[in-house]
């Protein structure tokens, strides 16, 4: 059962696929800031997989990010999730992401439990 209070972490390494010069987000060889908000978000993907029943997943809805300091290439990053609030199918994360030295973001993160064949249905109707 979700409930709040839920913790997990997860982690990645800066390399030259995510840093802003190769996605776009800048011209320099840093974490870039999608690859945080990527890292943040498969933290709290990850941390209610085992809690869902079978046919249901959870969907991004929202998020408030603060992208604080800057990480090398080479060094590694760890995102922490905390589950601070439920509201029947809504989940309310407080995320922080350290590198080795110090926190580089923070953020709040909002997903919804959803029925996988029923929210692929309603999306691809639209291509109809």
């Amino acid at each position: 059962m979700l409930e709040t209070g839920i913790k997990y972490s997860k982690e990645t390494v800066c390399d030259e696929n995510n840093t802003a010069a190769a996605v776009g987000s800048g011209s320099l060889r840093v974490f870039s800031t999608p690859a945080l908000l990527t890292l943040m978000e498969l933290c709290c993907a990850e941390a209610v997989l085992p809690f869902l029943e079978e046919g249901q997943s959870t969907v991004g809805t929202s998020v408030s990010l603060k992208h604080v300091a800057a990480t090398p290439v080479g060094m590694k990053i760890t995102a922490e999730c905390v589950l601070r609030e439920v509201d029947r199918r809504r989940l309310v994360f407080t995320v922080k992401a350290y590198d080795q030295t110090e926190l580089v973001g923070e953020c709040e993160h909002e997903r919804f439990i959803v029925n996988n064949d029923k929210f692929l249905d309603k999306c691809y109707s639209k291509a109809e």
